[in-house]
């Protein structure tokens, strides 16, 4: 019903930049947070940043200063842009959303749900 389709993933070096998107498509009345996590093999998954439909933004302590999360919601896509990137950066990223879906019936029928994207991978050389 929802889909969440992520790119801009790859390989750069230290000190490098990248700017991941993600992107909802379906059958979408309202989407409040949109999140970005990162999970790499052996280690917990972390919040990484995440956005209200307002615009607050909240950061992990460990990307605060270097990584910014915006969105455009006329597109429904978040983005994260991510500068000065660290070797302990390297993970695999995913993006979430809280989505509104409306299913017409006799009358309307709301449900707010979690979304998750694919992931895509992040490494930085060392």
């Amino acid at each position: 019903q929802v889909q969440l389709v992520e790119s801009g993933g790859g390989l750069v070096q230290p000190g490098g930049s990248l700017r991941l998107s993600c992107a909802a498509s379906g059958s979408i009345a309202r989407i409040d947070t949109m999140d970005w996590y990162r999970q790499a093999p052996g280690k917990q998954r972390e919040l990484v940043a995440a956005i209200t439909s307002g615009g607050s933004t909240n950061y992990s302590d460990s990307v605060k200063g270097r990584f910014t999360i915006s969105r455009d919601n006329a597109k429904n896509t978040v983005y994260l842009q991510m500068n000065s990137l660290k070797p302990e950066d390297t993970a695999v990223y995913y993006c979430n959303a809280e989505v509104l879906t409306v299913t017409v019936v006799d009358g309307y029928a709301e449900s707010l749900d979690d979304y998750w994207g694919q992931g895509t991978q992040v490494t930085v050389s060392s």
